[in-house]
């Protein structure tokens, strides 16, 4: 009975991976942005300018079965020169011995999708939400398109990203929780 069970089991799951789509990112029409606290009080927002990623996706279902995702560390950017450099020196990022960042699918449920990160090279399983997974689109020169969103958020300490100030009035200079918004548009490969 576990053997019929069993083989059913990968039937449907072969009938779904046939059904799913395989997509490149498109980062012209990509984001990957995020957010921490400066001094308690405000948001400090920035991006990662260079990125690269793959994902295969059951239209039907708009579940996923891959997501897989590198971000080049050293591409980020906050706007302030000064900042980028702190935020990419050994106190912060320390993008010259961890030039990467990576994210990869390992399950959806509903609109919840848990990945594995890694961030100077720490690997977290965390869960992110799924949002706004777009229906299929033909572009003009005839290549299929599909979008979707993925939002959450991390402790930066558990990636060891430790740096840190004492203010006067007793708070922190940079908030431990980093947000994070990752819009994707991808293209359909052929």
């Amino acid at each position: 009975m576990k053997l019929v069970q069993s083989l059913a089991l990968s039937a449907v799951l072969g009938i779904s991976f046939l059904n799913a789509a395989s997509y490149n990112v498109d980062a012209s029409h990509s984001d990957v942005a995020f957010k921490v606290k400066h001094m308690m009080i405000s948001n400090v927002k920035g991006s990662f300018e260079k990125f690269s990623g793959t994902f295969s996706i059951d239209e039907k279902t708009k579940q996923f079965s891959a997501i897989n995702g590198i971000v080049e560390a050293a591409s980020l950017t906050t706007m302030e020169a000064k900042r980028d450099g702190h935020l990419k020196s050994v106190d912060f990022f320390d993008v010259a011995k961890y030039p990467q960042i990576h994210l990869k699918f390992l399950k959806q449920n509903d609109d919840k999708a848990e990945f594995e990160l890694t961030i100077k090279d720490i690997t977290k399983i965390v869960t992110l939400d799924v949002e706004e997974i777009s229906g299929t689109v033909k572009d003009p020169w005839g290549y299929t398109r599909l979008a979707f969103e993925l939002r959450g958020k991390i402790n930066r300490k558990d990636f060891n990203i430790n740096f840190n100030e004492l203010l006067e009035t007793g708070g922190l200079l940079v908030g431990d929780t980093v947000k994070f918004d990752i819009v994707i548009e991808g293209i359909q490969a052929k």
